[in-house]
């Protein structure tokens, strides 16, 4: 039965998605009346507003017609940056050039996204924030938890662009932009080119395939000014440019060769030039690092729904990442992605940007996962000079963490997002959809 009705709803999607693309507001406008007129004169003997059906599908059959006499040839290139911001308004130039034999005008193009609609285990084991408010028949037809899903992978505000007479051979630049949901990546398929019919029910299509992929970071909030104190550290493996002979120690001069000197750090073309051994001279690498562990455990979202806390867990990651100044510290960022992943930016290593796109596609893991993480920080703590832990859920084995931290030393800024309950002195909660109002309690 379930598949049956998966099955009934992708049909119903896809037929759905056709109209959309087809009809203008003026054919949707037809099409509602042509309906309305076939309900109410089934019977033949009591009314005629079947001739109004009739009239006016045959308007929509004629427009139709017209529609497919619509042909276009054109060649297309997008100018679009690598990332894009959840929530907030991306645009980008697309350019358009006419390759057929006349003069192409009153035509409208727009965005092709990959197919949105879920694969069936996708639509049955995930669940919609607030489903189990809904009644029986929503619950286990599962339309609006159909639709949810599909809502999600399409941006909002995608409108068309409207193209200016394009003569054979020519050449236009358009603006199209649109706003993503959420964060993750965005796949494009291509992009579609439409012509109102001259009844202007029904558009003619025509499809340019232009495969593209952008990345929605998640949405960030403005932290207040904060100092993360910690003192500096020897880092072990030093920056990424020592990293190739293992050592953790920043070039400082040239000096005459002494015996048990290594032969790696002779410096051959001063060698040659003097005619004695020369060995290049380090100094150790002394500098803060801080750690940024993102708790990822959320029963709700492990379970394939969406969870709101964690959504918001992750944003706040994103917003320390953009906003720590790197320059002169490392910044590691520790989560759960199917086993404990680290990231480390600042000093020779990754830009924020390519943390923020790991943020962008991390996904909640089981609660019990938090234990591999909490080690992974433990083995880093001779390294670390402070630590920034965000969790979206509290219990003792979390608390032992934050303890262990403090007793080590570290400076520990602990925040917690759920909405029920109190946190523990030490720890800052806030509360989701009032994130900004709560950091202002941050120090």
């Amino acid at each position: 039965m379930r598949r049956f009705i998966y099955t009934a709803l992708r049909s119903f999607g896809a037929l759905d998605q056709r109209l959309r693309e087809r009809l203008t507001l003026a054919g949707w406008l037809v099409l509602g009346t042509a309906g309305a007129a076939a309900a109410a004169g089934l019977n033949t003997n009591l009314t005629v507003t079947y001739r109004a059906f009739a009239f006016l599908a045959a308007l929509l059959a004629l427009s139709w017609i017209a529609s497919l006499l619509f042909r276009a040839q054109i060649e297309a290139s997008r100018d679009m940056p690598r990332y894009a911001t959840a929530g907030e308004p991306f645009s980008y130039r697309i350019t358009v050039a006419n390759r057929g034999a006349r003069t192409l005008a009153g035509a409208l193009v727009t965005e092709r996204f990959r197919d949105p609609r879920p694969s069936f285990d996708e639509w049955k084991r995930t669940r919609e924030p607030g489903e189990e408010q809904r009644n029986w028949f929503d619950r286990n037809v599962g339309y609006f938890r159909w639709r949810w899903l599909i809502d999600r992978r399409v941006p909002r505000d995608l409108e068309p662009a409207a193209l200016a007479p394009l003569a054979p051979g020519e050449r236009q630049r358009v603006k199209l932009g649109f706003t993503p949901r959420r964060r993750g990546r965005i796949e494009f398929s291509g992009l579609t080119l439409g012509r109102p019919d001259p009844l202007g029910l029904v558009k003619g299509l025509a499809h340019v395939p232009l495969e593209a992929r952008l990345i929605a970071l998640p949405k960030r909030y403005r932290l207040p000014e904060i100092a993360l104190p910690g003192r500096r550290r020897f880092q072990p493996g030093g920056v990424s440019l020592a990293a190739s002979v293992g050592d953790s120690e920043e070039f400082l001069a040239l000096r005459d060769y002494r015996p048990g000197d290594p032969l790696h750090r002779v410096h051959w073309k001063s060698f040659a030039r003097t005619g004695k051994p020369v060995v290049k001279q380090y100094q150790d690498e002394f500098f803060e690092r801080h750690a940024l562990v993102l708790d990822t455990g959320s029963r709700i979202g492990n379970g394939g729904g969406e969870d709101a806390a964690f959504e918001e867990a992750v944003a706040l990651a994103a917003s320390f990442v953009y906003t720590i100044d790197t320059q002169d510290c490392l910044l590691d960022l520790l989560l759960v992605g199917g086993k404990v992943r680290a990231y480390t930016a600042g000093r020779g290593q990754m830009h924020a940007e390519h943390m923020l796109e790991a943020l962008a596609g991390v996904g909640p893991s089981a609660p019990g996962d938090f234990e591999a993480l909490a080690r992974a920080v433990m083995a880093r703590r001779a390294t670390l000079s402070g630590v920034i832990a965000i969790f979206v859920s509290w219990d003792a084995e979390r608390a032992r963490f934050i303890a262990s931290l403090r007793a080590e030393g570290f400076d520990v800024r602990a925040l917690l997002i759920r909405d029920e309950g109190d946190a523990p002195q030490e720890v800052l909660q806030l509360r989701p959809g009032k994130i900004e109002q709560g950091l202002a309690g941050l120090r």
